[in-house]
């Protein structure tokens, strides 16, 4: 499947859902780059699953968030389609003050791992993980250390 595709197959399916016009135009050109596309968290798991089935992203390649201070975290995937190179950014805004998302875990196994990290990182909770815990630090650790309203100069207990 091609950008061009994936895109009129996105907005037949999700109109709600923004794709980002200018990757598509630096794909058509040959210039490579992921598919973005950002849809609301609502429509998180049934668009994964979508890009699955539909647009044959199989490949889990990674998750993380941004924190974007007052206007709340943003989740963001990148999947791929090994067979035809179709790369997917998907990306959805929590909103402020909001820190849950619904686990992707169910559609791929890679997700495990790294919605653990966000989880441990931004505090991100993944509604339907089925191990929630942390994974980088250790369970007395205080707080989220890639928000941006953590302290720099929290204290922490030596490595150990």
């Amino acid at each position: 499947m091609t950008g061009e595709q994936a895109r009129a197959a996105i907005a037949e399916r999700y109109p709600a859902a923004t794709v980002d016009a200018s990757a598509l135009e630096r794909r058509s050109l040959g210039e490579g780059g992921p598919v973005t596309v950002t849809v609301p968290v609502d429509s998180w798991v049934e668009f994964a699953h979508f890009a699955k089935t539909t647009l044959g992203c199989r490949f889990f390649s990674f998750l993380s968030a941004v924190d974007w201070k007052d206007e709340g975290l943003e989740v963001v995937v990148k999947v791929d389609n090994v067979d035809t190179g179709l790369s997917l950014l998907m990306k959805t805004r929590l909103g402020p003050g909001v820190s849950a998302c619904p686990s992707l875990t169910m559609l791929y196994r890679g997700a495990d791992w790294m919605e653990r990290e966000c989880y441990d990182m931004f505090g991100i909770r993944f509604d339907g993980h089925p191990d929630l815990r942390r994974i980088l630090l250790g369970d007395d650790w205080v707080g989220h250390p890639l928000l941006k309203s953590y302290a720099v100069d929290t204290p922490h207990p030596p490595y150990r």
